[in-house]
């Protein structure tokens, strides 16, 4: 016998050589039915694997984020295993999961996204077929090397493996794996194949170009039709699509990956940053601008060069080498240095709206949301290790507000030192003990996300969920010993000794053109008053009511509305409704009843009729929306 301890603590004998299938079906019929993998001394494996030994156990469903990893890279070897079975020639690479499903790369084939439904019925067939799903142990690099032979990709993966590969077979189907894998092609009862790409090996565009399949799939048909029904209100949420129809933004070959802001995207920007700017106002933040352009030594001394190079962009002034920044902290690390500091000037909280530029490959380039060029809403607080924390905590705090006034919920996410990081361990292990304890204090859940650190900190980061139950990652707060050292920052303590300040780095929009993109979608273009471009339409019914509705826009103008009056020969009609397909806030119509009672007859955007208002009531009013941020 075994014994097996659950997570609850609770213990339970089982035959020796038992299966985490078995031992699930114990608990419950319907977790045996969900269960898809084990984790068992926390070591992810196949639900049929027999255990030889006492154990800790947790029985992985689709519910789990292993759960789903093995059900979707258990999808992408049925893709291949369908592919291969249709198109013989093709040679299978590789196929993991990504955020949004699978995918899996093929040598030798040509297709197109007409061929889906072909390959979608192979798949079906495969699964109707409930092929058992085993996993196969090589006994040697050998061996493996010799079942791989007619696909180079399989075995340059299994020469840089070495020892120890495996892989995975169902049917006539063996593709090489490390798993888990759900034990039967039954399991994978809903999916579909979404797109094609082309895809360099490694992406390295050194390398022979593949055909990339990408798919997504479910345990159930329910799940699949509620997320291509997210994917359709996403879609008529795009903002690049929204952004053309509003007149916000365009993206130019004269600068590829950089938006061109229009009047109307450009009230937004400047709105967002105005608000953002008072508010850290408010916060006792000092504001800075530094130059876009820096001198080789100072990326060298920061790290940079090392870590991020391959994302700057260079030129040369005066035959020296310069960079143009990628970030904001090492110039506000020079105004830090050009002045003295005792303890009772910190914390000093700096912020910046600053422009950077980050190269991206053309292929990852995505409107708003993956640019070359963008404003982060930056600031850097120095302070004392005896107000690290407190800092930490109000940095939350701050963030919590922003998020909270534009209608996000959002989850926090500790990520933890890189494999590629800068400074000493034991400052390291203080900043991450830090962030942990102050996550605690706060009592604020999060999630940890080991290794995703920046090369110079741990850091916090903060995942919005949008109107539709996307996440987006906008806010961080980076606690970073490592820079201060390498620049040598110091301030006089009340010992009159030199000390080492903390350096806190955060965003809270993160970039001024990802947050827009995010809001765009957020509110499908139907922006609260406070930050809409189009915030009040007046529609003169016939030519004699022109001056009336000219004169009320220049007063609600005088009271910083911003107002368009639609003078075309169209009918009132068509005028109302390219209203609000233009998503004005409030269209007011006027005729010879307004002009005689002073009036405007109000309705909204979505077509919610108002009916008369007094003319300074509603300008009244809408100055009180406006300033209130509803």
């Amino acid at each position: 016998m075994i014994k097996i301890t659950f997570p609850d603590g609770n213990t339970k004998e089982f035959k020796k050589r038992s299966t985490g299938r078995e031992i699930a079906d114990n608990i419950s019929e319907g977790l045996g039915r969900a269960a898809l993998a084990i984790k068992f001394n926390d070591e992810l494996i196949d639900l049929n694997k027999p255990l030889e030994t006492n154990g800790t156990i947790q029985i992985i469903t689709f519910k789990d984020p292993e759960g789903i990893d093995t059900f979707r890279h258990s999808s992408a070897h049925l893709l291949a295993h369908a592919v291969k079975n249709l198109y013989p020639k093709a040679n299978p690479t590789i196929g993991p999961v990504v955020e949004q499903g699978f995918y899996y790369d093929f040598e030798n084939l040509s297709i197109s996204t007409d061929d889906f439904p072909k390959i979608e019925e192979e798949m079906k067939k495969i699964v109707k077929e409930a092929q058992d799903i085993k996993r196969i142990e090589y006994a040697s690099k050998k061996e493996a090397l010799e079942a791989y032979k007619n696909n180079p990709f399989k075995v340059e993966m299994i020469n840089e493996l070495g020892e120890g590969a495996s892989a995975y077979q169902q049917g006539d189907f063996v593709d090489l794996c490390r798993g888990p894998h759900v034990p039967n092609t039954k399991y994978i009862k809903s999916f579909k194949l979404m797109k094609l790409a082309g895809a360099y090996w490694r992406g390295d565009a050194k390398n022979k170009q593949l055909t990339r399949i990408y798919g997504i799939s479910f345990p159930d048909k329910k799940d699949l039709k509620a997320y291509l029904t997210l994917l359709e209100e996403a879609e008529k949420r795009d903002h690049r699509k929204i952004g053309k129809e509003l007149n916000l933004f365009s993206f130019h070959q004269e600068a590829p990956g950089m938006p061109f802001f229009h009047d109307k995207g450009t009230f937004i920007w400047e709105t967002l940053a105005d608000f953002m700017r008072q508010r850290m106002h408010q916060r006792g933040y000092e504001m800075n601008k530094t130059p876009i352009m820096l001198n080789k030594e100072l990326w060298l001394q920061s790290g940079h060069w090392e870590h991020y190079k391959e994302n700057m962009y260079f030129t040369k002034v005066d035959d020296q080498d310069f960079a143009i920044k990628p970030m904001n902290c090492p110039g506000n690390i020079l105004i830090f240095n050009s002045q003295r500091y005792s303890y009772r000037d910190l914390p000093i909280r700096a912020g910046e709206f600053g422009l950077v530029h980050r190269h991206e490959l053309s292929g990852v380039l995505s409107g708003l949301f993956r640019v070359r060029c963008f404003t982060q809403d930056d600031a850097h607080v120095f302070c004392t290790q005896e107000q690290m924390k407190d800092e930490i905590k109000e940095l939350m705090d701050f963030i919590d507000e922003i998020y909270k006034l534009f209608g996000f919920e959002y989850h926090i996410e500790l990520s933890t030192k890189p494999e590629k990081a800068s400074g000493n361990e034991e400052l390291w292990n203080l900043a991450e003990k830090t962030l942990h304890e102050v996550l605690k204090e706060s009592g604020r859940e999060f999630k940890l996300n080991p290794g995703d650190g920046a090369f110079y900190g741990p850091k916090l980061d903060f995942h919005l969920k949008d109107a539709i139950g996307r996440t987006w990652q906008c806010g961080t707060i980076q606690l970073d010993f490592q820079m201060p050292e390498k620049f040598d920052l110091v301030y006089e303590g009340s010992d009159s000794k030199k000390h080492r300040p903390v350096m806190l780095h955060r965003v809270i929009y993160g970039s001024f053109e990802r947050f827009l993109g995010i809001l765009i979608e957020h509110y499908a273009g139907k922006f609260p008053l406070w930050i809409n471009p189009n915030q009040i339409k007046i529609i003169p019914i016939a030519d004699r009511h022109q001056d009336y509705a000219v004169g009320l826009a220049e007063q609600m103008q005088a009271n910083n509305l911003r107002v368009e009056v639609d003078d075309r020969s169209e009918s009132v009609n068509k005028k109302v409704r390219d209203a609000q397909l233009d998503q004005f806030s409030y269209i007011l119509v006027v005729g010879d009843k307004e002009v005689s009672d002073k009036t405007v007859s109000v309705r909204t955007r979505n077509n919610e009729v108002l009916g008369a208002q007094d003319v300074n009531k509603f300008i009244t009013e809408r100055i009180s929306e406006k300033d209130s941020r509803k």
